[in-house]
């Protein structure tokens, strides 16, 4: 099992910056992937940026690229999301994820549902 923790929401207007971070840590067999997810009131939840296991390969949803950067060590133990020239569309309840499904943790998934150990999520308000 993997305990997933977030930090680092808040408020920030637009154009700022922020960065999210996620703890994760647990007794597990498998290795995992972590993904960055976010969601707005009445949706689904978001894929955002992902990272496998190794730290050395990452990816991003379209929204994310060149404005999002993810970034973790070998093991994942701690995973940042740094978020930057933030627009208010931005603004979600962000979650992070461990996906076991892959057991080498080198797969990045984007789809929510093969995700398998959730934190509570953060807040982040982008005010225009």
């Amino acid at each position: 099992q993997v305990h997933v923790v977030e930090s680092g929401g808040g408020l920030v207007q637009t154009g700022g910056a922020l960065t999210l971070y996620c703890d994760a840590s647990g007794r597990t067999y498998n290795r995992y992937a972590i993904g960055w997810f976010r969601q707005t009131p009445g949706n689904g939840r978001e894929f955002v940026a992902g990272i496998n296991w190794y730290g050395d390969s990452t990816h991003y949803a379209d929204s994310a690229k060149g404005r999002f950067t993810i970034s973790g060590d070998n093991g994942l133990n701690t995973v940042s999301l740094e978020m930057k020239s933030l627009r208010p569309d931005d603004t979600a309840v962000y979650y992070c994820a461990a996906s076991v499904r892959t057991p080498s943790g080198s797969t990045i998934r984007v789809d929510s549902r093969e995700y398998d150990y959730w934190g509570l999520g953060t807040q982040v308000t982008v005010s225009a």
